[in-house]
Parts: structure tokens; sequence; C-alpha cells
């Protein structure tokens, strides 16, 4: 019996239905994508995927953007910000969201003293300097990488920290109202 090389690895179609393909494809736009591109990027019937889409308006979850006779989708940012809020606040502690803010400046301000700089924009206009290695270039592009990710998630702890105390408020009232209701 022969291996294939990606014996150990299961591809997306075999790991994935096609729904769940074109969600997650869908989800991640970065801009307007037509039917035809997010069937091709899910490697699902155009069919399957003009389905899902129009399904994924219907709850919100997408947005359709007419550009001139063509038909785009994007995902609802603003959902998209309140529900990564919800699930940090539903998933963490107060106490674990504060931690890990401290984490992550903490980790920040450990690359401002590696590469005596203060933002990774600083850091990225030293990947123009020509005395680096191709090993520090590879290390400093993946720092910026990381750098960005963690100011994006510093910025969503804020947020989920700031609203922690109103969300408890509704949570606490949505729970009284069913208590309510089933005595």
């Amino acid at each position: 019996m022969s291996e294939s090389p990606r014996d150990g690895v299961q591809s997306w179609t075999e790991s994935m239905s096609a729904r769940e393909r074109i969600r997650a494809v869908a989800e991640t736009l970065r801009e307007p994508r037509s039917v035809n591109w997010i069937s091709e990027q899910a490697d699902a019937a155009w069919s399957t995927t003009n389905e899902e889409l129009q399904a994924l308006v219907d709850q919100g979850q997408l947005r359709r953007v007419e550009a001139g006779e063509t038909t785009r989708y994007q995902p609802d940012y603003t959902r998209l910000l309140f529900e990564e809020i919800r699930t940090l606040i539903e998933e963490n502690s107060r106490e674990e969201l504060r931690n890990e803010l401290a984490a992550i400046t903490e980790e920040i301000e450990e690359w401002q003293a590696t590469y005596d700089v203060e933002t990774w924009e600083d850091l990225e206009q030293s990947l123009a300097d020509g005395d680096l290695t191709s090993a520090e270039l590879r290390e400093r592009r993946d720092v910026i990488a990381f750098w960005r990710e963690n100011e994006e998630d510093r910025r969503l702890i804020k947020h989920a920290l700031e609203l922690y105390s109103d969300v408890e408020a509704a949570r606490e009232q949505m729970t009284d109202v069913a208590d309510r209701a089933t005595s």
C-alpha cells in the first residue's frame, strides 16, 4: 500500500463540509468578494456557495454589496467585533483578561527593548537595513506579525473589560427572567 504525501494531514475538503468551508472563507474576507471567488476558494459548487451566502446574509452574518453589476459579499464587521468581545467575556474571568492584557503588554515591551523601537511600524522600517541576515529578516517579520496580532488582541480585551460589568448585568437579568418564567 503506497502512502499519500498527505497521510497524517487531512485536507479541508475531507475534514469540512462544503457549507463549512464556504462559511470559513466568508468569515475571513477582508474585502467584498463574488460568489465565484468564494466558491473557488472554498472548493464548493457555485449553487451551494450562492445558497450558503444567502443564508449568511439572512442570518445577519454577511452583507451583500452591489458593485456595479456584480454582487459581492463581506462579513458584518460590527457583528464580528461584538461576537469576539462577547466570547472573551463568556469564556474568561475578568482576572484572566487582565492577566492576558499584562502578558501582551510585557511581550510588546520586550520587543521594544530588543529592537530599540516604539512600534511595529518602526520595526518594519528596519527591514530595509542592508546589514540584516536572512534569518534576522525572517525573525523580524515574524515579530511584526505577532506584534500586530497582540495589538488587535489588546484592543479587544480592553473593550471586553470595559463592557464586562454591563454584559454580566444583562446575563443576570436574562437568568432572573428565565427563573421567574419556570417558577
